[in-house]
This record gives C-alpha cells, structure tokens and sequence, in this order.
C-alpha cells in the first residue's frame, strides 16, 4: 500500500517520458511550420529593408574590427551621437506607450482600450530590445555591458547604473505580460492561464520602473549644464521627460496602430475593429491633456530662467519652431480631432507630436549639445544607415509576431491541437 498518498498522486498525474517527446516534437514540428514566410518575398518594402539590413551588418563588421571611429563622426569631444540621441534617448520615448496603457488598461480599468493592449506591449518590449541593443553598438568595448548585471564594480550612485538595471528588469516584465499571448499561440493553455496570474504583479513594476528610467534618462544631462544650450537645459529634465514620455508613446501607438490596421486587416478581430474610432478620440484626448502640461511646464522654466534675451538669435527660433510648431499646434489638432472626431486630424496631429519629441531629444542630446563647438557634431551616413537598419529588423519582427500569435484582439484556436499532433494552417495574411 502506498504510504505517501500526495507522492503517488503527483506520479499519477505526471506526465511520462514518451508524452513529453511526443509533445516536444509537436512543437518542433508547429516551429518550423511558423518559420516558413508568408506572402510575397519580393514586394518593395521587402527588397528596401533588406538592402538596409545587408548594408548595416557589413558596416557593424567594420565597426566591431576597426572601432567606432571607422564608421562614426564620434570623437572625444562628442562622445554620444545619433545612435544615443535618436535610438535610445528619442527610443525609449517612443515606447512609452507600453507602460501608459498598461497602467489605463489593468490597473485604471478602462476596457475600451483593452484590443489594443497586446499589440503595445509588444510594440514596447520590441522597442526596448533592439534600442537596448543599439547601445551595444555605441560602447567601445560593449562586451563589459554586463558588469552592471554580475556585479563588477557596480556604481551604484550612477544615474547610468540605475538606467541599465531599469531597461533590464522593465524588458522581463515586459516580457511577463505579453508571455501568455505566446503561451496561446503555442497551444499552452494550462501555461498560459499561469502566466496571466502574473500579469498584474508585472504591470505594477513594470510602471514603477518605466516612471524611474524615463526620469532617469534626463537625469543623466543634469551633469551637463554648462553644455547644453539654456534654451533646452533646466533643473526640471528629469521630469519634462517623464511627462513628454507619456504623449510620445501615445502618439506612437495612434500611428503605428494606424498602419498596423491597414497592413494587417485580416487579423483585426471585430472588436478592435469596431471601437477603433473611439480607442483613437480617447487617446487623443489623453495626449491633449498631457501635452499641455508640458507645455505649462516648459512656459515655467523659460519665464523663471529669463531666458527672453535668447529669442533674438537663431537658437531662438528654433526653439520656437519646437515650442510652438511641435508642441502647441498638435494640441490644438488633438483637441480638433476629439471633439469632430476626425481621425485624419488626430493622424496629423501624432505625426507632428513624433517630430516633436525627435527634434526635442536630440536638441538635448545632440544639436544643442556643446552648441558653442566650432565644429559641430554631424552623424555620418554609416551612422544613418545603422540607425535604418536596426529600425528595419524590429519591423521585420513584429510584423512576424503579428502575422501568427493572436496580438491584434483576436483569439485564433490553438495552432497546434494536441489530438493529431501537427498546426493547423493559419489564416492567409500579408
């Protein structure tokens, strides 16, 4: 007689060795069915990206064998340059909108967003790994990234030491709450149910350490006060890009969720399809509100700083094309496009939030960066070409992601049914 009943139980229901290989082999099997491309190889886009991409790995070649000076205008005196400001800095603006609507969706409870979630989650954690991993690029001897994680010399009054723990733990949450969409589209349901126990735990910290590192991010120019042009540098960085974080990511899911809903239509399910118009007027209206906070912030710091005697020069101007163009105008449309609901209007008004926060950042990082330098940083096209290059692949990624896991509101059957052991074709798409 057994004596343990729990132990004879537990062997009871534990799976045996050929059902494991049976169902690892179904797995094997479903993989390499999902490997095989979709659609057309030769369409314009295809050969475009792939030109980029097949330039940029030669060039990450010679730069990886002849250092960055072989392929970069970065010198000593301008150490950070376009693959700091526009990959990372401008980046993890962009991908603000994961952390915002997570925060709207789970813990504020607001449903009509919920067709939207997956779909920016992934745009978010897409976004984080391939501009965690442009920094790789940018260091001279990258392979010491991982002193911060094992503890090697850990820094831990560094403002980039906090940052790098941020990115590393915000990426596995990340991860943690898109996980039961690939434990659906594998055919996990018992994992998946599992993994959504979890989600809200990993939202609350994933928020926690989005508001720190995007905080975090204009902490670290406070060093830099006698670099960056007054126009653009305060005390009040930190929190002006937390703030603009926030509208950034919005902005970035109204329009990359606008062509996501042009190019991949078959996978809208019906009810994203049909609150489509009012996810848009929400978020628009969100931004508006968000926008002009900033914009009261911004007017603050550049009354309190006295700063009217650097309006009569070029810099003037240009800050004023920032302020005025890119910040008060889209606020203006926002609120056009909420109240007409005209989503062409909101469209336009994404658009010029986007150029925005790029010319904002890199005027921090970059142009106003030692803007007194007689001659002045300008990235080389090896540097443009990488940037396109990276942008390229995390492309290629989601759209492989969205063209088979069930992202876009739509809860596909299991594509690998465990009954006769092979995937189910999915449906055609793009």
């Amino acid at each position: 007689m057994e004596r343990d009943p729990v132990a004879a139980e537990s062997r009871r229901t534990a799976p045996s060795p050929s059902i494991v290989l049976r169902e690892l082999g179904r797995f094997v099997r479903f993989m390499l069915g999902e490997m095989r491309p979709r659609g057309r190889l030769l369409t314009p886009f295809n050969v475009l990206t792939g030109a980029i991409v097949l330039v940029t790995i030669g060039l990450l070649v010679i730069r990886f064998t002849h250092g960055l000076g072989s392929i970069t205008n970065l010198s000593q005196d301008s150490p950070w340059g376009l693959w700091i400001g526009f990959d990372v800095i401008t980046g993890v603006a962009f991908a603000g909108g994961a952390y915002v609507l997570s925060f709207i969706v789970y813990v504020l409870g607001q449903e009509r967003y919920r067709p939207i979630a997956r779909v920016t989650i992934l745009n978010g954690f897409l976004a984080y790994v391939f501009y965690a991993g442009a920094l790789l690029l940018d260091l001279g001897r990258p392979w010491k990234v991982v002193n911060p994680i094992i503890g090697n010399s850990f820094g831990v009054s560094s403002v980039m030491f906090l940052v790098a723990w941020h990115f590393l733990l915000y990426m596995i949450a990340e991860f943690v709450e898109f996980s039961p969409t690939i434990a659906e589209w594998a055919g996990w349901p018992r994992l998946r149910r599992r993994l959504h126990a979890l989600t809200l735990g990993a939202v609350v910290f994933g928020i926690t350490l989005s508001i720190l590192h995007q905080s975090g991010l204009g902490a670290l120019f406070l060093m830099a006060r006698d670099k960056i042009h007054p126009l653009w540098y305060s005390q009040f960085i930190p929190i002006l890009f937390f703030v603009s974080s926030i509208f950034a990511g919005l902005s970035m899911v109204i329009f990359e969720g606008t062509i996501t809903h042009k190019v991949f239509h078959e996978r809208v399910g019906d009810r994203l399809e049909q609150t489509y118009p009012d996810i848009l007027t929400g978020l628009a209206r969100i931004c508006a509100a968000t926008m002009f906070v900033y914009l009261f912030l911004q007017l603050l710091v550049f009354v309190h700083g006295q700063r009217w005697t650097y309006m009569r020069t070029g810099w003037g101007a240009w800050y004023l094309l920032e302020m005025a163009g890119l910040v008060a105008l889209p606020i203006a449309l926002f609120l056009h496009g909420h109240v007409r609901r005209n989503l062409a209007v909101i469209r336009a008004a994404a658009i010029l939030t986007l150029a925005g926060i790029v010319l904002n950042r890199l005027n921090v990082s970059v142009i106003a960066y030692k803007w007194y330098a007689p001659v002045p940083y300008v990235p080389s096209w090896q540097e443009v070409v990488v940037t396109l290059g990276v942008i390229s692949a995390e492309i290629w990624v989601f759209r492989w992601i969205v063209n088979r896991m069930p992202v876009l509101d739509r809860a596909l059957p299991s594509p690998a049914p465990r009954a006769r052991g092979r995937a189910v074709p999915a449906p055609a798409t793009r």
